[in-house]
């Protein structure tokens, strides 16, 4: 027989991600967050929707410290975000901007991809073998060598996302992962992702993106949690999506 501690301590390492209660407010006064919960388990590919400034943004700040709740929890892999943790959080949720360009700065592919494990303290062979994983794992391994101002939109965003992959994160969070592609780039991109067998939060506007990747997706809007669904019910829900200004492309079909 299992009691309530065995299913509070199951559930806990189960959850890859636990937001609760999360309030956070700017300093001109502006509510961006008003008591938003979120719960994501270990493999889950979640996707989070809603209009410009829902509050997408200012939530997935709060998953690695960037900013901090004025009132509320957020947790990864049981590990709550404090001060005393926010290292190893931070190694634990790796984001992924929108714009590749923001994460890419160094002379090289290959520099770029060490930056992260070099400031977790891996160096030596640890340290290359976790930049050639990295590299391997988007398909970049011949691009090494090369600047990053010198890739395809594409390439750059495969480099970020190994940036990330580097230090081995628990949760990827993909900030508009199909943005400014190309549909063969946009394809390879959903493949590779589908292929990493990651946790995963996407903040997307592509409804169809979120449908290839995500089974369920989180509606956000004016801070607060208004939908949590199977992905395909709730683009279905043509009336929700109305009324929170968000709209499948035209001749779009979900069946």
């Amino acid at each position: 027989m299992t009691d309530a501690t065995d299913g509070a301590t199951q559930t806990r390492a189960t959850t890859a991600l636990r937001v609760e209660g999360l309030r956070y407010s700017y300093p001109d006064g502006h509510e961006a967050l008003r008591g938003v919960d979120l719960s994501i388990a270990h493999g889950e590919r979640v996707a989070l929707l809603g209009p410009n400034g829902a509050g997408k943004t200012t939530l997935t700040l709060h998953l690695n410290g960037v900013l901090r709740g004025d009132a509320g929890r957020v947790s990864v892999g049981g590990l709550e975000l404090t001060e005393r943790h926010v290292r190893e959080i931070r190694r634990r949720v790796g984001v992924v901007f929108q714009d590749p360009d923001d994460q890419l700065f160094m002379p090289t592919v290959r520099e770029d991809v060490e930056f992260g494990p070099l400031n977790f303290g891996f160096r030596g062979a640890q340290l290359e073998q976790r930049v050639d994983d990295a590299l391997s794992a988007v398909g970049m391994t011949e691009h090494s060598g090369r600047s990053p101002l010198h890739l395809s939109g594409g390439q750059r965003k495969r480099v970020a996302l190994a940036t990330v992959l580097a230090c081995d994160p628990e949760i990827l969070v993909l900030d508009e992962p199909s943005s400014n592609l190309e549909p063969v780039a946009r394809r390879e991109l959903a493949e590779l992702l589908l292929g990493l067998g990651r946790t995963m939060l996407m903040v997307t506007h592509d409804l169809p993106y979120a449908l290839q990747l995500c089974p369920r997706s989180v509606l956000i809007d004016d801070g607060v949690v208004v939908a949590d669904r199977p992905t395909r019910e709730l683009l279905a829900d043509t009336e929700l999506l109305a009324a929170h200004r968000l709209e499948l492309p035209f001749g779009f079909r979900l069946d």
